[in-house]
C-alpha cells in the first residue's frame, strides 16, 4: 500500500470520480439519493474536520483520494482498539494502527486515538489476570502507556474511556475494569495514564445515544464532572451521534447546548445518520431522506455555533455509504440497504453533504 502523498496521476483518478457524481442524473446506486454538488467539506468548515477509516480501503486510490480530499483528520475505526492491538500472549501488534497514522502524516491530515479502553472489549491477556490486583493493574498502566505513548506527538487527541455510562442512562457499566480497579478510579487512572504518556493529546470520554436519551446524557455529565473533581485530566467530550432520522427535531441542539455548558471541547465524534433504523409509518423513502437531511444541517449549525474553543472536531463514521458499519450482515441483512453517509457507494456527493455543509454556514 503506498503511503505517499497522491500525484498528478491519482489526482486525475479523484477528479474523474467528482466529476462523474456531480453530472450524474440518472440512478443513483442502490437506489440512494442522486450525486450533488458540494466543495470539499474540508474547505467550509472553520475546525477539523474527519472521517473514520480501515487499513484495507486505504488501498483503494479512488477512496484514498476522496478522504484525503474531502477530511482533515483520520480516526481508525477498528484497527486502533485493543480487540485489534493486544494479543492473547500479552503482544502488541500496531501494524495496522501504524499505517493509518502513516496515511494521516502523508497527506497532512491530524490523527484521532480511538480508544484505549472499553466495556465491550474482553481479552484473554487481561482475563487471565481478573481478580489478580497489582498484576491487573500494571498490565493496565503499561498497556495504556504504550498505546498512547506510541502515537505522541501525532494524535491530537483520544477516547480514553469509551461508552461508560449504562444503556439506558441508569448508572454506569460494570465491567471488567470496574471489577477490578473500581468503577470511577479505573477511569480516572485510565487518564491519568494517558495524559502521562502523551500529555500535548485532548483526552475524552465518549459515549451514544445522548441526543435521543436525556437521562444518559445527564448521567454522563455527572459522571464527567466527578471525573474531574476526582483530578482526572479530562479535556473534553465525544458524542458520538449515530443517529436514526426519524430523532426529533431540536433534539440535537439540545444536546450539544447541554453538553457544551461543562466548558470543555466537544467532538462530535461518530456521525452517521439511519435511515433503516427510523420507526413508525413514513410517506416514502424520500420523505425519509429529507429527515436525515435536516438532520445533519441541524448537528452542522448546533456544532458551528459552539464557541471556537469547544469545537474540537467533527469525524463521520465512514466514507462512502458502502463502508459503513450499518451495512454490515448483521445490522443491514437485506436491501433496502441503509445510506448513512455523506457520499454514495461509487464515492459522489449526496445532498447530505450539502445540507451539513449548509449547516455549518448557518
Amino acid at each position: 500500500m503506498s503511503l505517499v502523498r497522491p500525484g498528478p496521476a491519482r489526482r486525475g483518478v479523484l477528479a474523474g470520480l467528482i466529476a462523474a457524481g456531480l453530472t450524474a442524473c440518472g440512478r443513483a446506486s442502490r437506489g440512494q439519493a442522486a450525486a450533488f454538488e458540494a466543495a470539499p467539506l474540508k474547505s467550509v468548515a472553520r475546525f477539523p474536520v474527519g472521517c473514520a477509516a480501515m487499513t484495507q480501503r486505504l488501498a483503494d486510490p479512488a477512496y484514498a483520494d476522496l478522504l484525503a480530499a474531502q477530511f482533515s483528520q483520520l480516526t481508525p475505526e477498528w484497527e486502533m482498539k485493543m480487540e485489534y492491538i493486544l494479543q492473547d500472549d500479552g503482544s502488541l501488534r500496531f501494524d495496522a494502527p501504524d499505517a493509518i497514522a502513516a496515511f494521516a502524516r502523508a497527506h497532512g491530515m491530524s490523527l484521532f486515538g480511538h480508544n484505549l479502553i472499553w466495556y465491550s472489549q474482553n481479552p484473554a491477556a487481561f482475563q487471565r489476570l481478573d481478580g489478580q490486583g497489582d498484576a491487573f493493574t500494571r498490565a493496565y498502566d503499561d498497556y495504556i502507556a504504550a498505546v498512547a505513548g506510541r502515537y505522541r506527538g501525532q494524535a491530537l487527541g483520544w477516547d480514553v474511556v469509551n461508552e461508560p455510562v449504562a444503556e439506558d442512562g441508569d448508572g454506569l457499566r460494570e465491567c471488567l475494569w470496574s471489577r477490578n480497579l473500581g468503577q470511577t478510579d479505573y477511569m480516572r487512572r485510565a487518564f491519568e495514564r494517558a495524559h502521562a504518556a502523551a500529555p500535548e493529546a485532548v483526552l475524552f470520554v465518549n459515549d451514544y445515544n445522548l441526543e435521543s436519551l436525556p437521562r444518559k446524557r445527564a448521567t454522563f455529565l455527572n459522571m464527567a464532572e466527578g471525573l474531574l473533581k476526582a483530578g482526572a485530566p479530562l479535556g473534553g467530550l465525544g458524542t458520538q451521534c449515530h443517529l436514526v432520522a426519524d430523532l426529533e427535531a431540536g433534539a440535537l441542539t439540545t444536546a450539544i447546548t447541554e453538553l457544551a455548558a461543562l466548558g470543555l471541547p466537544i467532538h462530535v465524534s461518530e456521525l452517521d445518520i439511519s435511515l433503516n433504523r427510523a420507526r413508525g409509518m413514513f410517506a416514502s423513502r424520500e420523505e425519509l431522506l429529507d429527515r436525515q437531511s435536516r438532520l445533519a444541517g441541524e448537528i452542522g449549525e448546533a456544532f458551528a455555533r459552539l464557541p471556537t474553543s469547544q469545537r474540537f472536531s467533527l469525524t463521520v463514521w465512514g466514507l462512502r455509504d458502502a463502508d459503513s458499519w450499518l451495512r454490515s450482515r448483521q445490522e443491514n441483512p437485506t436491501p433496502p440497504w441503509d445510506a448513512p453517509l455523506l457520499f454514495d457507494d461509487d464515492g459522489r456527493p449526496k445532498p447530505l453533504l450539502g445540507a451539513l455543509e449548509r449547516g455549518f454556514a448557518a
